[in-house]
């Protein structure tokens, strides 16, 4: 019953069982039927004992064989390790009709979570299911050996059934495996007969991890050891009825003494093996306490396992997704993702697919609502005729439209509204239906800024004819698509001219073999997934080793937002060395981010370079990486070290994590001294100035030197040199103004707004923001021309005085817009909400509004157009306000 949905082409992984790739989608994990059984030993079972059940033709591609561990041929290929903790081992096993582990859902009382004696009980029931699945794996690895002893005692005999080689070949390593798994077993025993909260196991499964090395070793026979049983089987009768019918024993309480399971589908046991005791690590570290003597033992375990998974899908990967063509060439899978593609002087969202001897741009077409899905191919190219174009040749390219920021910001604001109302409605009584609408418009937007957002052209060339580029919005992406293509085109490849059927059934065959199904935005994921990170991720970048020579380096930092990864910062330069030590410090926003990267460069100078594409990096990637963002690891108060290997390169680095809930929050004004934190009037007052030092002397600076900088106060400064110049403004060091002429301009403008943010009050003050919310709302332009004025006239002087200088500022650098990229809406985008956000105390009267990040997504958007109205007005004086008691505009 559940065959076709499970065997069928797009298969989703579920939550409670595994979500596990090539043969391992045809094992199931939970009670199945008859008919599914015998899928099952099918998909195991080599291609002389079945037929393909496919064919070429040109409506389409239709094929099982596939994904139960087939090549589209219907050729045996190495399945793939799923190493992803995506999915979690159900907590206790039983046995399944074919010998194998299934697992019921434990009680739902103990679903919920709860304090460190639920979570004893939780790691007990893991333990207990993990155990009883062990057992099973015991008796399948025995009875595999049962033949084995006989077969190799008549090896040696006048009759043999196999030789001695045969025998070695195809039981090779089950003996040592089982051994290893029946001391675990009796040692892991005794400890749960007699569960209490001081027994340990983690030192056995730490011993366990460490003698994956025999898994390896049989992973690597395993083809071999396949062939030659199927050969055995064709050449000798009696072999055939032993391999296709072993007893397995079934586990002590069952009723059912045995099960007959095929000597193919147990031989693959110990792959499956691996990967679930991998997943049982995940659930095991999860409900046990940090300081448990277990915790870095299976921390370790865990570590150790994933490594190894890594090993052998890096062997295998590129043969788990295979199609032969008619003319019997071999072509598979190696990468597929979604990409933006130029065509026409237009974006496109491609589905770009490469294989072993060539790159496929697809988009998917248009069916009808029950039809099948299927691809349309746009262009292939042989990898054999693809260069990658180089700059002196990007004249003939087309050329890229790129929006103006604004619109982009604009979007995302949306899109976290959207967010929350779908989480109020979600709580309403009968707010579903109005949730599907909600979501298929977030879709709608998030689909848009996928498409809107790349920026970083990939440009490739068939050195033949034809050139195509698409825009990427991660240089650590576009690495990983020409790295993929580079290291296949090492190979002897051979150009290659399909037919219209060829390319047809090719076509066809992506459906099945795309690794990639959705486009990465978040109305595609299911709500149990975690959202990401919200708010503000501080990393500081230390150092970096394993350099073979001296160059000029740099790192940049990548997150991950709305289904796509930016550049969000970048170090200095460390010039002339192979152990840079930066130590810098950036805040990086985070919006929904799950991941850090960081790519590390070395800077190359070359004149021909310049004066080109502002997105273009010219610059040599000399290693990258990423790290999970876990949230139990960085929402601590205290910084977390870690490092990040690449290419035998060590960077090492620090981050801590605010939440957006915490750094929207204005703190009360306890101090009195500094300017930092401190009430405008007062700092005022104190220095008998109108305008604070601090706000003129960043003015004037950046006035000097940086108007003319791309992105200026867009681009975070080093968090260090800000947190240098807070401390000097703070102290009133009498060297202030040397510092700020030897300082990064971006450090300058940072500490600008960083001292407007860190008011106790917003400049344009608590009390009066219900009111610039309510004026900027309003429709008749006299009225809100009036109501703006009005407002401003209403502020207390020092604010005044502070807000119009900068007002008239702000406008300078805006007319520099052809040079530094900010136009008013960015710069509106920038400074709104750090001048308007209210104190957490003002923000919520008359707001029935749960949290700060609520508060942020509805009310963003008001504050920068607040701010953008009186930067699109017309000069503003000081007197000139004052003089009016009623502002009356005669261009209305």
């Amino acid at each position: 019953m559940r065959a076709a949905s499970e065997r069928g082409g797009d298969r989703k992984g579920r939550r409670g069982h595994y979500e596990l790739r090539g043969l391992m989608d045809a094992l199931p994990h939970r009670p199945v039927s008859p008919g599914r059984i015998q899928a099952v030993l099918e998909a195991v079972r080599p291609r002389s004992h079945q037929p393909a059940d496919f064919n070429y033709n040109t409506d389409g591609y239709e094929g099982d064989g596939a994904e139960d561990g087939k090549s589209q041929d219907g050729s045996e290929t190495l399945p793939f390790i799923d190493e992803s903790p995506t999915m979690s081992p159900q907590l206790c096993a039983t046995q399944g009709p074919d010998g194998e582990a299934v697992s019921p859902t434990p009680p739902e009382g103990l679903l919920a979570g709860g304090g460190i004696e639920k979570g004893l009980e939780m790691k007990k029931l893991v333990l207990s299911g993990f155990l009883a699945s062990e057992e099973i794996y015991i008796n399948q690895l025995e009875a595999l050996l049962l033949p084995m002893r006989p077969l190799k005692a008549t090896a040696t005999t006048s009759q043999p059934v196999l030789t001695i080689q045969q025998v070695e070949t195809i039981f090779y390593k089950i003996q040592d495996i089982f051994e290893i798994h029946k001391e675990f077993y009796d040692a892991l025993l005794p400890n749960i007969q007699h569960w209490d909260e001081k027994v340990t196991v983690g030192h056995l499964f730490q011993k366990l991890a460490s003698q994956l090395g025999v898994y390896k070793a049989f992973v690597d026979n395993y083809k071999v050891a396949l062939e030659t049983a199927e050969k055995c089987s064709q050449a000798h009768v009696q072999f055939q009825k032993i391999s296709e019918n072993l007893k397995v024993k079934g586990p002590k309480d069952s009723k059912d003494c045995t099960t007959s399971v095929s000597m193919e589908a147990l031989l693959y046991k110990p792959i499956d093996r691996v990967t679930r005791s991998t997943l049982v690590l995940h659930d095991l570290l999860k409900h046990t306490p940090k300081d448990h003597p277990d915790f870095p033992l299976l921390q370790d375990a865990l570590r150790i396992s994933q490594n190894f998974l890594s090993s052998i899908n890096e062997e295998i990967d590129p043969r788990r997704t295979a199609v032969t063509t008619p003319k019997g060439e071999a072509r598979q899978l190696v990468k597929d993702g979604f990409l933006v593609e130029v065509s026409e002087s237009s974006r496109k969202l491609r589905h770009v697919f490469l294989f072993t001897d060539l790159l496929l741009c697809a988009k998917m077409k248009k069916t009808a609502v029950g039809r099948h899905q299927q691809y349309e191919c746009k262009w292939y190219l042989p990898l054999a005729d693809l260069t990658f174009q180089t700059l002196d040749d990007s004249e003939s390219c087309p050329s890229i439209q790129v929006l103006p920021e604004h619109e982009i910001e604009e979007m995302k604001i949306k899109i976290s509204v959207l967010k929350s109302e779908i989480q109020k409605e979600k709580k309403a009584p009968k707010g579903q239906s109005r949730v599907e609408r909600l979501r298929k418009k977030m879709n709608e937007q998030e689909s848009w800024l996928l498409l809107h957002s790349p920026t970083i052209p990939f440009r490739i060339h068939n050195r033949h004819g034809k050139s195509y580029q698409f825009l990427i919005s991660s240089d650590y992406e576009r690495s990983e698509w020409r790295e993929s293509i580079q290291k296949l085109q090492k190979k002897d490849l051979q150009a290659c001219v399909l037919s219209s059927v060829e390319l047809q059934v090719l076509t066809s065959s992506c459906f099945k073999l795309r690794t990639v199904h959705n486009i990465p935005v978040t109305s595609n994921k299911d709500d149990e997934e975690t959202p990401g990170l919200y708010g503000f991720l501080h990393v500081i970048v230390h150092s970096a080793k394993g350099f073979k020579d001296s160059a000029n380096l740099y790192c940049t930092l990548e997150v991950d937002s709305y289904g796509y990864f930016v550049s969000k910062a970048k170090t200095r330069v460390f010039r002339d060395t192979s152990e840079p030590q930066w130590n810098e410090e950036f805040e990086i926003e985070l919006e929904g981010s799950q991941y850090l990267r960081i790519l590390c460069y070395e800077n190359c100078y070359d004149k021909s370079m310049l004066n080109k594409d502002d997105n273009e990096i010219v610059d040599k990637i000399m290693g990258k990486g990423q790290v999970q963002l876990d949230p139990q690891t960085v929402q601590s108060k205290n910084w977390h070290m870690d490092v990040i290997e690449m290419n035998g390169i060590k960077v090492e680095f620090s981050m801590k994590f605010t939440s957006r809930d915490l750094s929207l929050k204005r703190t009360p004004s306890k101090k009195q001294s500094g300017v930092f934190g401190v009430k405008i009037n007062v700092v005022t007052k104190r220095e008998r100035s109108k305008v604070p030092y601090i706000v003129r002397q960043c003015i004037e600076e950046v006035e000097k030197r940086g108007i003319d900088e791309v992105g200026i106060y867009r681009i975070s400064g080093v968090a260090t040199d800000i947190q240098a110049l807070k401390a000097a403004f703070d102290t009133n060091t009498k060297d202030i103004l040397v510092m700020l002429s030897d300082m990064d301009i971006n450090a300058i403008a940072g500490t600008l707004k960083l001292y407007f943010r860190e008011l106790p009050e917003p400049l344009l003050t608590d009390r009066l923001y219900p009111a610039f919310m309510e004026g900027i709302a309003l429709s008749d332009p006299a009225a809100k021309e009036n109501c703006m004025m009005h407002l401003l006239r209403s502020l207390p002087d020092p604010n005044l005085m502070t807000f119009l200088p900068l007002l008239d500022h702000l406008k300078r650098v805006a007319e520099k817009e052809p040079i530094n990229k900010m136009s008013l809406h960015n710069l509106a985008t920038v400074f709104g909400p750090t001048l308007l956000r209210p104190s957490e105390s003002e923000s919520a009267k008359g707001l029935h509004i749960t949290s700060a990040s609520d508060i942020w997504s509805h009310d963003v958007m008001a504050q920068v157009q607040v701010l953008l109205y009186y930067l699109q007005h017309p000069p503003i004086s000081f007197a000139e306000l004052k003089r009016n008691t009623l502002y009356f505009s005669t261009d209305v």
